[in-house]
């Protein structure tokens, strides 16, 4: 068994173990916005470079952009590599390969932004030779997508070989496309990172606020921090009871809250317990990959199938 990535339920992705998961729901004006302005764009563009989060690869994964990117020829980067379980991310290189994607884990590291450029370009590369044996000759456009706070601007800027899209550690930095030209005949465009409008699957999104994907505003951080709490208890046990000083890791619901702020101090005037401090640090602690390289969901047991993804020769 991986260290880090939880396996007790051989047919579903999920690590949650935790007996009540959040009501969260996000889908602000501007995503819609960008969604219509994102189908705009889609005449323009021969590639997709899709972003996921190494951590959670199937529930980062915008279900609409499936529909949207049919017949689009695209590439999967699973990002934050580096915070994930090594183990688990083969498995999940495997599980893309079977179902004819072309997926690389990716970390902001210069070696791997070489491998990510030279992916994408051997992806664009194709699709000139395809036109040029046609008599066309022309830019390959590529759009970047993907969930708020994934790493698109991030991916672009080292592509770019500079600081040419904003960047942030919250979601909604971007809010309109970009493009960028990357050599003389690839062009990527950022875009605004999207959720889909209805979260129906509750793991799913519990999942996606750990990592920082929904904004912190609209949902009970304490709950979703005695959530995260939990299932870190559950794949790191000695590791998350040693750096937040959990006496017992048994104690139910918010009384690991308690734990947490005695065990590190987190007191306010008059020794009453700083549940937010406490919040904050777990959360952030995490998502900077603090408590060690952990992976949220493993590949689901079922038989592949190829992915509608590939672009035929008449939109090269």
């Amino acid at each position: 068994m991986f260290q880090g990535c939880y396996t007790g339920y051989p047919n579903e992705t999920c690590l949650w173990k935790g007996a009540f998961p959040l009501e969260i729901q996000w889908y602000p004006g501007h995503m819609a916005k960008a969604k219509r302005l994102l189908a705009l764009q889609l005449s323009k563009v021969n590639l997709a470079v899709e972003l996921c989060d190494a951590r959670l690869p199937l529930s980062s994964r915008n279900p609409d952009l499936d529909k949207m990117l049919v017949n689009k020829q695209r590439v999967l980067l699973l990002c934050k590599a580096d915070l994930a379980e090594p183990g688990a991310t083969q498995q999940w290189l495997r599980y893309f390969a079977e179902r004819g994607v072309e997926a690389m884990a990716y970390d902001t590291t210069p070696a791997k932004t070489k491998q990510a450029k030279a992916l994408i370009e051997k992806a664009a590369s194709e699709m000139l030779e395809r036109g040029l044996r046609r008599g066309i000759q022309k830019t390959i456009k590529a759009m970047v997508v993907g969930v708020p706070n994934v790493g698109k601007s991030t991916l672009i800027n080292r592509l770019y070989g500079g600081a040419i899209a904003q960047v942030g550690d919250r979601p909604g930095v971007t809010r309109s496309n970009q493009w960028v030209k990357v050599n003389p005949y690839l062009e990527v465009m950022d875009t605004p990172g999207m959720l889909w409008p209805k979260l129906e699957d509750k793991r799913a999104a519990t999942r996606l606020a750990y990592i920082g994907t929904i904004r912190d505003a609209v949902y009970d951080q304490q709950a979703l921090c005695v959530q995260l709490l939990k299932d870190l208890i559950a794949v790191r046990k000695a590791v998350t009871c040693e750096r937040y000083k959990i006496k017992n890791p048994n104690a139910e619901n918010y009384g690991l809250l308690d734990e947490v702020c005695l065990g590190r101090g987190f007191l306010l005037k008059g020794g009453a317990l700083d549940y937010d401090r406490a919040c904050a640090v777990v959360l952030d602690e995490f998502r900077d990959g603090k408590v060690g390289r952990i992976t949220l969901e493993l590949p689901p047991q079922t038989p592949p199938k190829k992915e509608a993804t590939q672009a035929n020769d008449e939109e090269a």
